[in-house]
């Protein structure tokens, strides 16, 4: 809505072209009847211009009035365009959300299913230019009823903002962990494919948030952090395939131990990012483990090391993403679950898309890409001994789709999934989908 000075300022000109004429027109004459008549005309054409100005403003007012505009979707401080709208507010509410949809079809078993995964409300209140709410709460898989598999409602985040200079703001609630790409911008038109690639699944357990407190800021222009302290996962929950059961998501979070995660992204130019992040602490949460007929506490102590870059140039963009895990404690977390825990867990993939429709259609804004990904990973790179290795987890997937963006917040994707493992099989996939931002 215009400030009350700009509005002030219109009327001033709306009274200017409606009265100065005139004033002009009440000088006494000086020139002949022909010259004073072409002088009126003057003023005649002069007061319908500035009429003209005046009538576009107050349409214009109207119109603003009626239909606030929105600045366009833009990431901040490493969150989702979608996310980050609370930070482009001068004051008050914001509400943006996303959601997306697929039909999977499992070549091999003929389990087919068409799931709304998940519905997402962003919901924020910025209360001063420096201080700020921000949230997220998802709806999985269209249902919370009893008889319906997984369907949840969450926080997915719920944390103040405190912004007190551009080299260090205070963060502090329920966070997203800032490990990998996904786990803290995973809006559907921003990553390809209908399902987040496995190793930001299965070795970072996306989406995976923890109660906390920390900074964030730009150190240097195009360096920027962010580091917590954040709620520890819970070891006695591992199991041979993940770490994901061990998230705490939030809820009555056990806070015996906290782990320290920090992140470092470097833009030296623009379409290029380099980045890396490291967690570590004990996982132990003081549960009990039952090892044997004995009952007992580990530290569990877990260091995750990542590294990530990504490119883009014109219509080109590459990807890629490697995590190293290393957990203390395996032996006993092992005998407690009563598989092999890994002690070291690896993956990585690399993905390469292209937008072809510049090709085809010269100056479009809607986007066309093929993709590939292709992704290895080992939960049981290393087991205790007397553990053996389950090799069903040693895993290879090999992904090539399609991505179109009608416009940038709406996608439709499609893509074939070749998935494969050192022992045992894992049914092809096929998938089609949609999702949206706002």
């Amino acid at each position: 809505m215009r400030s009350i000075r700009k509005m002030g300022g219109e009327l001033c000109l709306f009274a200017a072209a409606l009265f100065g004429p005139s004033l002009v027109a009440a000088e006494p004459a000086t020139v002949p009847a022909a010259g004073r008549q072409e002088q009126l005309q003057q003023q005649l054409d002069e007061l319908q211009r500035r009429l003209d100005i005046v009538t576009e403003e107050l349409r214009t007012m109207k119109e603003e009035v009626a239909v606030p505009g929105e600045p366009p979707l833009a990431s901040q401080h490493g969150l989702g365009p979608g996310a980050s709208k609370v930070y482009a507010k001068k004051h008050g509410v914001s509400i943006g959300g996303y959601g997306e949809f697929n039909y999977k079809e499992s070549l091999s078993t003929g389990d087919d299913t068409y799931d709304f995964v998940r519905l997402v409300l962003y919901t924020g209140y910025k209360f001063t230019d420096r201080i700020l709410f921000n949230s997220e709460i998802e709806f999985e898989h269209a249902s919370t009823g009893s008889n319906d598999d997984n369907g949840e409602v969450s926080v997915e985040q719920a944390y103040m903002d405190f912004l007190l200079a551009e080299q260090a703001n205070v963060r502090a609630g329920l966070v997203l962990v800032p490990m990998g790409f996904l786990n803290e911008l995973h809006e559907p038109p921003f990553y390809h494919g209908n399902d987040r690639p496995s190793v930001e699944r299965q070795i970072i357990p996306s989406t995976w948030r923890a109660n906390g407190v920390g900074l964030f800021g730009q150190l240097a222009p195009g360096l920027r952090y962010r580091t917590y302290a954040v709620t520890s996962l819970r070891a006695s929950r591992f199991s041979s395939a993940n770490i994901r059961d061990g998230r705490q998501n939030g809820n009555r979070d056990r806070a015996q131990d906290f782990s320290w995660v920090g992140r470092l992204d470097y833009s030296p130019t623009p379409g290029l990012d380099l980045g890396a992040s490291t967690y570590l602490g004990n996982q132990g949460q003081g549960d009990d483990l039952t090892v044997g007929a004995v009952t007992e506490e580990v530290d569990a102590f877990m260091g995750m090391y990542e590294g990530h870059v990504q490119w883009h140039y014109c219509g080109l963009e590459l990807r890629a993403l490697g995590v190293y895990v290393h957990l203390d404690d395996t032996e006993e977390l092992s005998a407690n679950a009563a598989e092999a825990i890994g002690e070291e867990m690896w993956g990585a993939y690399a993905e390469l898309a292209y937008n072809v429709l510049p090709l085809v259609v010269s100056r479009s804004d809607q986007y066309l890409a093929p993709w590939f990904r292709y992704s290895r990973f080992n939960t049981q790179e290393d087991v205790p001994s007397g553990f053996v290795a389950d090799d069903a987890q040693d895993r290879e997937d090999i992904e090539v789709g399609l991505t179109y963006k009608p416009i940038p917040q709406v996608v439709i994707k499609t893509e074939y999934r070749y998935l494969e493992a050192e022992e045992g099989s894992r049914p092809d996939e096929y998938r089609l989908g949609a999702g949206f931002v706002f």
